[in-house]
């Protein structure tokens, strides 16, 4: 993700322009040096350099975030809890939206992004676990890509490793999906309990917990891919024999 903030739009969008075309230089560097050497997978070349930064970008993350648990004593936490903050009394809204001129709705948010100051250790390595989960959840695609131009690259596109790792990645999807979503919850739920008095009118008692339909639906797609490459190795493979029986028979 790519984030910038500015009083104005044209500043944001400027940064934003030089960090894609940064991107853009790194994928034109490798299509260069592919025609440079004759090759025909350009594309190939360039989604396997893509996806390796992309795993490697993830990893220092993940090494940030676990350095980050040890030697800081905040915890960041970002998942839905029962605590609403009320909408700001200077800041005029219509109560129901009914007002005769433009103005904003009064409404509350729940919170949900906030950091806990001298946080526990059992709480740094729950906020730490949430965003590991997350981080990984987060570079699947990039293995799933890696793996599959590996094998293409090798004339292996239908290898039973691609398969295999393509009912691995749906898996994966879908226990850490669940539990990004999981934990992010109970950990954001668990630093407003040690951080607030029992007695506080903003301590939350109950736990708020959602699960997202979409890593079924990215597991249900990646399995469908695998069927396809089951497939093509199939055929690959009978194509083969149907190879070596003429041959036999001249």
């Amino acid at each position: 993700m790519i984030t910038f903030s500015s009083e104005a739009p044209g500043p944001s969008l400027l940064n934003i322009g030089i960090a894609l075309a940064a991107c853009a230089l790194i994928v034109a560097v490798v299509v260069w040096n592919s025609r440079r050497r004759s090759r025909r997978t350009v594309a190939l070349d360039a989604a396997l350099t893509i996806s390796v930064w992309w795993i490697v970008l993830a990893g220092v993350g993940a090494a940030f975030v676990i350095a980050k648990a040890f030697s800081v004593d905040s915890a960041e936490l970002d998942g839905p809890t029962t605590v609403l903050l009320e909408w700001p009394e200077g800041l005029p809204c219509s109560e129901f939206g009914d007002s005769a001129t433009m103005m904003l709705t009064c409404g509350a948010a729940p919170l949900s992004d906030f950091t806990v100051g001298n946080a526990s250790t059992g709480l740094r390595l729950l906020a730490a676990a949430a965003q590991l989960s997350t981080l990984a959840l987060g570079a699947l695609p990039a293995v799933v890509l890696a793996v599959i131009c590996f094998h293409t690259l090798r004339r292996r596109p239908f290898s039973r490793t691609v398969t295999r790792a393509l009912i691995g990645a749906a898996i994966a999807v879908v226990v850490l999906g669940v539990l990004s979503d999981l934990l992010s919850g109970i950990a954001a739920t668990a630093g407003l309990r040690e951080a607030l008095p029992p007695d506080s009118e903003w301590y939350p008692h109950t736990y708020q917990l959602t699960v997202t339909p979409l890593p079924f639906a990215a597991a249900l797609g990646l399995l469908a891919l695998a069927a396809v490459f089951r497939q093509g190795l199939r055929l690959e493979q009978e194509r083969a024999a149907l190879q070596r029986e003429t041959e036999g028979l001249v």
